[in-house]
């Protein structure tokens, strides 16, 4: 029995001793238990500081946009164009001539109906006096018919009479009658050829008249595009060697700015609103303006609706095709106080408003939250974009991404 219990006790399994090249699993586990508690406690501070932080998001101050005294409002929208002469013509001649005087230069001023050019007019004033010379020999004929006419008449009424008393045959009367007629007849005829040659002398007059180019209206040249020696035509050139016109005049008067607007923003202008008008070439002289009309058409390619602005002060500066920005304004109340600043609104990056339409949606920082406003939209320009309602000089807003933004989002100010 002692050996076999000797022999079992060396089949036994001593399980508190570690075993050759382990590791002691009463050591393991205080480690493993260790790090799994330093592994929560690193995401719960990551979590709990992000938190803490919120979305990450940059801001921007709204500033004022007040003006001095004036007696319009805020501008509800600015729009780019070009300043455009409605009245504008280039001046040619109705016939096809040599041109042999020029009497304008570029930048000249010309009165209505002031001459302008010549054209060669020996061909059109022989024709002239042919027409003249052939009125002359019709007048002469309608005399010489008349006298005919006036010898015939007597003649007839006396043979009329001594045919009644039998005196005379009826042979001699049908003479004298025969005579009569005739002569009543070229009369008709002599004055009917006096009215075609007088009608042709008028024509001739006005070729000869063609000749000389005058102003249609008042203005300034524009253009000189002929010169002494060339041929002018007012049909299209048939050669490199022919001009369509003389000079382009220019009625300054009826200088105007045409503006694209965006469809979008088209709800906003209305004829006779009030504008400013600042040219590219001054661009610290504002212009009063007014709109003229809402031109009812949109182009398909720009969605964009042509406005016509009228300058309600007229000054040499402004010149055609110069650029023009358009501020469409809102009127003042009528007991507005215009010796004070009118209050424009705010003005804040583009990048801080969500737009739709006339209105906007921003996102103002109040602590480390945001809140959701909506807005009213006024003009967007370089300047960024004008608020007219609905924020206040001095809030400050989110700028960037709004996609992780909602009403009271937590926020971390970069």
């Amino acid at each position: 029995m002692t050996e076999k219990s000797s022999l079992l006790n060396q089949l036994r399994i001593d399980r508190d001793a570690a075993p050759e090249g382990g590791v002691n699993r009463a050591r393991v586990v205080p480690f493993a238990i260790a790090g799994v508690v330093l592994i929560a406690v690193l995401i719960l501070f990551f979590t709990v500081s992000t938190g803490s932080d919120g979305v990450p998001v940059q801001t921007a101050t709204a500033r004022s946009a007040s003006s001095g005294g004036s007696s319009v409002g805020a501008s509800l929208l600015d729009a780019s164009g070009y300043v455009v002469a409605r009245r504008k013509a280039t001046v040619s001649s109705k016939v096809t001539g040599k041109v042999v005087e020029v009497l304008i230069e570029e930048g000249q001023s010309v009165e209505e109906g002031q001459i302008i050019a010549r054209l060669d007019a020996s061909n059109a004033r022989a024709v002239f006096d042919q027409a003249q010379a052939q009125r002359s020999q019709a007048i002469a004929n309608v005399s010489a018919a008349q006298a005919s006419y006036d010898n015939a008449r007597p003649l007839y009424a006396r043979n009329e009479q001594l045919l009644k008393d039998g005196v005379i045959s009826a042979n001699t009367f049908e003479a004298s009658k025969t005579n009569y007629d005739t002569a009543r007849t070229g009369l008709a005829v002599a004055k009917a050829a006096a009215e075609v040659a007088v009608a042709a002398v008028t024509v001739s007059q006005r070729i000869l008249d063609d000749m000389t180019i005058r102003a249609p209206f008042s203005g300034i040249v524009t253009v000189k595009a002929a010169q002494p020696g060339e041929m002018v035509s007012p049909v299209s050139a048939g050669g490199g060697f022919t001009r369509t016109g003389i000079c382009t005049v220019v009625d300054m008067d009826s200088l105007e700015v045409q503006v694209d607007v965006s469809e979008n923003f088209i709800s906003r202008v209305y004829s006779g609103q009030s504008a400013a008008i600042t040219l590219n070439a001054y661009p610290d002289w504002r212009i009063p303006g007014e709109i003229i009309a809402v031109i009812p058409t949109a182009d398909r390619a720009k969605a964009t609706v042509l406005v016509r602005v009228a300058f309600k002060e007229k000054d040499e500066r402004v010149i055609p095709d110069m650029g023009a920005r358009v501020s469409f304004l809102d009127s003042a109340p009528a007991n507005a106080d215009t010796s004070k600043p009118v209050a424009t609104g705010v003005i804040v990056p583009v990048e801080a408003v969500q737009v739709s339409g006339d209105s906007g949606v921003v996102f103002v920082v109040q602590g480390d939250q945001v809140e959701q406003r909506t807005v009213r939209l006024g003009a967007r320009n370089s300047s960024g974009q004008t608020i007219l309602s609905g924020l206040a000089a001095g809030d400050k807003v989110a700028v960037g991404d709004f996609s992780q933004l909602n009403d009271g989002t937590k926020v971390s100010i970069e």
